[in-house]
């Protein structure tokens, strides 16, 4: 395997990265266990929403044919035979001078074709009896939600590859799934390269740095919808690298390792992935920060080679090994959602690449801002607490200046984009 690095544009390593088949399986969950999966199988309404005639409001139930003679100056009186609350059933028939007071969410009784809201009426009682008053004409099936009004039975739900919040887990308990199919989860496999590492409880030693790599990695695994296995930290020795992402890649889907990839003698991943016989995809990219980024395939496992900084192991992971596993969830817009803001300070750094700069968004009358959320250096930790996106600043430039307007990449975005822009 030659270690002679050609940079290749940022679309060009997405796209490699990309054509490596992965085999999505499933696996039925509990709706309850269902939040934040994604859906392996179109979901279909197995009957119509409201299932019966139902009232949207708090008002009265009556036959519209009541009605037609009530206006302000000549209302009309109906007895009232009693009330329905939500979820009870009136037995009788409302006949063509009566009505029942009913709430919202409860079931039109047989002979009303239309409500009137309860602030248009008056109630009295007189002899014991209970009457309302009405002073305007309604039409049949007014202010009466239909069948199938909502959705009709037999209707799409959700499309497969839809990532469960809560707005479709409460869509799939409007038609009772208990039990809901789901793509399994990829495991990611995760390795951490270098001596110079310290464990999270370890004191602090000259020359050495906290692994913090693992954890951030850990966390966009499973903000990206799958589960991380962290096969700990690797001293840099050829033979332990190789030993480690042997076993990764008989226990995970994909393997992530950060650090080990650039050009130093104890830079030992090149040469990790000679010795597996993996097929080299892309080994410099014209990109900052992350130019060294990595990946290879070995048999039908994809193994990405992060860089060590902190801030281009992120980048990294965001722009290659992220869409990876959300198609392998069946998710048909793998890509971070693309949008536009304006900066909101001067960016003076010039870069002859493309620059993913860790940045948050603000909003101010009616405009969408972006601003670096820290110092930008690949080595920074700081910079990406505070990062909801990344302002993409193409190469070729002397710098950037506030008020220009930049596309931005959502990082905690569930809806993506279906092809890389």
């Amino acid at each position: 395997m030659t270690l002679f690095r050609k940079p290749i544009p940022v679309e060009e390593a997405v796209k490699r990265g990309m054509e490596v088949q992965q085999i999505t399986k499933e696996e039925m969950v509990t709706l309850e266990e269902s939040a934040g999966r994604v859906l392996a199988k179109d979901m279909y309404a197995p009957h119509p929403v409201p299932w019966f005639l139902r009232s949207p409001y708090d008002g009265y139930a009556v036959n519209a044919e009541a009605t037609k003679a009530a206006g302000e100056n000549s209302p009309i009186w109906l007895e009232v035979l009693g009330t329905i609350g939500a979820g009870d059933v009136w037995e009788g028939t409302v006949e063509i001078n009566q009505a029942v007071k009913i709430m919202t969410g409860a079931a039109v009784p047989k002979g009303a074709t239309a409500i009137i809201m309860r602030e248009l009426t008056l109630e009295e009682v007189r002899e014991g009896k209970t009457y309302v008053r009405i002073k305007r004409r309604l039409k049949d099936g007014e202010n009466v939600s239909q069948i199938g009004e909502d959705m009709k039975e037999g209707q799409l739900l959700v499309h497969k590859g839809t990532f469960i919040n809560a707005g479709v887990a409460a869509l799939l308990a409007t038609f009772g799934y208990e039990t809901v199919p789901v793509c399994k989860k990829p495991r990611v496999g995760i390795i951490a390269t270098g001596n110079e590492l310290l464990n999270l409880g370890e004191e602090l030693q000259p020359g050495k740095i906290r692994n913090s790599n693992a954890y951030m990695l850990q966390a966009q695994v499973i903000r990206s919808g799958a589960e991380p296995v962290y096969f700990g930290k690797v001293g840099d020795t050829f033979e332990s690298t190789v030993q480690v992402m042997e076993k990764a890649m008989k226990e995970t889907d994909l393997v992530l390792t950060t650090g080990g990839v650039s050009v130093g003698d104890f830079d030992y991943i090149p040469k990790a992935y000679e010795a597996l016989g993996a097929k080299l995809l892309f080994n410099k990219i014209a990109m900052r920060p992350g130019s060294v980024t990595s990946a290879a395939t070995a048999g039908d496992k994809l193994l990405f080679g992060l860089s060590g900084n902190p801030s281009a192991c992120y980048v990294g992971f965001e722009l290659f090994a992220r869409p990876v596993i959300r198609t392998m969830l069946n998710m048909d817009k793998p890509y971070l959602q693309k949008i536009q803001a304006m900066l909101k300070t001067d960016i003076v750094k010039a870069n002859p690449f493309n620059r993913y700069v860790r940045s948050k968004l603000s909003f101010s009358e009616g405009r969408t801002y972006v601003e670096p959320s820290g110092r930008d250096k690949s080595n920074m930790v700081s910079s990406l607490a505070g990062a909801n996106c990344l302002a993409v600043l193409p190469g070729g430039t002397r710098g950037w200046e506030a008020g220009s307007i930049v596309d931005v990449l959502l990082l905690d975005d569930q809806e993506g984009m279906a092809i890389w822009e």
